[in-house]
């Protein structure tokens, strides 16, 4: 079955900088395309950004654009995201999730990023 486990999360002053990763199983990876989702206390799920199966192609939303780079390694199975210059409005629990161009349809269990002084 489909498996994505997500880490890299943590407690970080606002200006810095994590590195988060999912490692999946269980599907073909390097034929999907590859979501990070964000959701705050309180807020729906948001997405972050996606990336194209053969990487080539990223999307990001306006309020992460600059900041975040996604990235995948299609040898590895895993999927990536550098986060810059982290604000406390970046504090969410982050999943990575699987599926199309304009949709997702698994994500994992989440990591939960909190940028605070």
């Amino acid at each position: 079955q489909v498996q994505l486990v997500e880490s890299g999360g943590g407690l970080v002053q606002p200006g810095g900088s994590l590195r988060l990763s999912c490692a999946a199983s269980g599907f073909s990876f390097s034929n999907s395309w590859m979501w990070w989702v964000r959701q705050a206390p309180g807020k729906g799920p948001e997405m972050v950004s996606k990336i194209s199966p053969d990487g080539k192609d990223s999307y990001y939303a306006q309020s992460v654009k600059g900041r975040f780079t996604i990235s995948r390694d299609n040898a590895k199975n895993t999927l990536f995201l550098q986060a810059n210059s982290l604000k406390s409005e970046d504090t969410a629990v982050y999943y990575c999730a699987k599926g199309e161009l304009t949709y997702y349809n698994n994500r994992g269990q989440g990591t939960q990023v909190s940028v605070s002084s």
